[in-house]
């Protein structure tokens, strides 16, 4: 006899996960950028409405049948999103190298499982699309994804840039990054 089971799934994002997403986002951003940002500048609970409205239009309209949005979930609440699409660096060819654009479990949410099903859906999602490698920008500070994304089978592939944040009082954002192999 088996015990309870928990309910987590992860699954295409739909237009109606816009405000879940859109607010899960702002959240994040605030951790990932604060010491970064001036405290004023990053997004506030203001921000997740007009965040939402670009949601649900990405999610209606992507802009390659290849973009994609799965959202993790935990019964019916959004707990994490990735973005996956043909990678754009100049180095990149975007029939064989898929970006993992952005991959966000909420804070209050992390090592649950949760990010390890959703990092599992997205290399999933790149493979039945056909991508041989992927790739994924990450801030060069956030030691605990690529940790995670190491531990996944990531690794760094000397690749690096830096971001101008556009904002008086910011810092540079720099990133690194990590790759894999799908096949």
């Amino acid at each position: 006899m088996s015990g309870p089971t928990s309910d987590v799934s992860v699954r295409v994002a739909w237009a109606d996960d816009a405000p879940a997403i859109a607010a899960l986002q702002v959240r994040a951003w605030r951790e990932q950028y604060a010491g970064v940002l001036p405290a004023e500048a990053l997004p506030g609970d203001e921000h997740v409405e007009e965040t939402a409205k670009a949601w649900q239009e990405s999610l209606g309209r992507p802009g390659d049948a290849r973009n994609r949005v799965l959202v993790a979930l935990e019964r019916n609440r959004a707990v994490g999103f990735a973005i996956t699409c043909p990678a754009a660096d100049p180095d990149c060819d975007p029939v064989a190298d898929a970006e993992l654009m952005e991959f966000t479990v909420d804070p209050a949410e992390r090592r649950r499982g949760h990010g390890s099903r959703l990092l599992q859906a997205a290399v999933d999602t790149m493979r039945a699309d056909r991508f041989r490698r992927s790739v994924l920008w990450l801030a060069a500070t956030d030691d605990d994804l690529r940790g995670f994304l190491v531990g996944a089978g990531w690794e760094a592939d000397g690749a690096h840039r830096e971001l101008e944040a556009g904002i008086p009082g910011a810092a540079t954002v720099r990133q690194v990054r990590l790759h894999t192999a799908l096949s």
